[in-house]
């Protein structure tokens, strides 16, 4: 193997999981003695135009060289035609976050031909390299992905100071970009019930990636009186983010599917006690003495947990241990860069 050419569409300064995945790769790898290039792809993905797609292909055309292998994000990988991706020349391999299709909020119609494509798109690939081992059996049982195609390179979590907390009023923290998967509509809903607790949450992530789900999060919670409880903190630089983690109380995931949950290992390394939907691979990034878990989208399941953990100290106390605990052992980004490269290895051919 010469090189990894790692393709990835957008803004790889987004901060999301998938683009800070991304860019933590990008930056482990070459302490591994491997070289790895970013090569940027249309921002337009999933969705991308036939002319998108026809200088996505020629871009990395003109790039690959003898030896190099193709790391493909998923945001592109999924969404590109099969006749395009048979175009690029192998080896090839596919970064799953997530399977497209099961995204939130898309017409039934969309996700099945995003389901259609991404099974196509699967067998294509040499390896397939996926988050969690949840999202390896989703593409094992729902996209008929061969298991020795797959290897798990879960995220990395940095060391972090035990979270210290701010006293009253309850700081809650939830973090994502506020889109229809990451559920915030339930979340809000759940805490309209708990007006007479003294609390306050801090909603941190983009509202630029679905603005019209923003504005409707933004009117419910004005619309039910909760706006001088409820701030929307947008993106925040990791410093800042770093500051809310540790002030924070209780930290709150509503999402309805994960891929891992990134944030969530975030508030396991700073001992946090947690409040969350099992949604996706969320379940099992979390153990259960760390957190109240409930079904994803029930609002009443939702409100009757924060209600216990924002009323009892001794929970929140227990649940924080336990956190901390597995906080401590959760893998770091050489380990994903560790697997990102020998899955390369396995599939590329000897540099030329």
């Amino acid at each position: 193997m010469r090189r990894i050419l790692f393709a990835i569409p957008g803004d790889l300064g987004a901060r999301t999981g998938g683009y800070e995945y991304d860019r933590r790769i990008l930056q482990a790898v070459p302490a591994l003695g491997v070289d790895i290039v970013h090569l940027a792809m249309p921002g337009s993905f999933p969705e991308p135009s036939a002319q998108d797609v026809a200088d996505a292909v020629e871009s990395l055309d003109r790039a690959v060289e003898p030896g190099d292998v193709v790391l493909m994000d998923g945001l592109a990988c999924g969404a590109l035609p099969e006749s395009a991706l048979r175009r690029i020349r192998m080896p090839l391999i596919e970064l799953c976050h997530h399977p497209l299709c099961l995204e939130a909020g898309l017409a039934p119609a969309r996700a099945a031909t995003l389901r259609e494509n991404e099974t196509r798109n699967l067998a294509l690939v040499a390896h397939i390299l996926v988050t969690s081992p949840h999202t390896a059996g989703t593409l094992v049982e729902d996209f008929s992905a061969p298991p020795a195609k797959i290897s798990v390179a879960l995220p990395g979590t940095d060391p972090a100071a035990r979270a210290q907390g701010s006293g009253t009023p309850l700081a809650l923290l939830a973090v994502g970009s506020i889109i229809p998967r990451k559920g915030f509509d339930i979340l809000v809903e759940a805490l309209a019930g708990l007006d007479d607790l003294d609390w306050r949450l801090n909603i941190v992530g983009s509202h630029e990636h679905a603005p019209a789900t923003a504005l409707a999060l933004r009117e419910r919670v004005a619309s039910l009186g909760l706006a001088p409880r409820v701030e929307f903190a947008g993106e925040r630089s990791s410093n800042a983010l770093s500051s809310l983690y540790d002030g924070a109380e209780l930290f709150v995931s509503s999402s309805h599917y994960e891929g891992y949950g990134m944030a969530l290992a975030e508030a396991l390394a700073r001992g946090l006690p947690i409040v969350m939907t099992k949604g996706g691979a969320a379940g099992e990034t979390v153990p259960e003495g760390a957190a109240l878990k409930v079904p994803p989208g029930d609002i009443p399941a939702l409100r009757s947990a924060l209600r216990l953990a924002m009323t009892d100290r001794g929970l929140r106390l227990r649940l924080s241990d336990e956190a901390w605990r597995a906080g401590q052992q959760l893998p770091r980004w050489e380990d994903a860069a560790r697997i990102v490269v020998e899955a390369a290895r396995r599939v590329g051919a000897p540099a030329i």
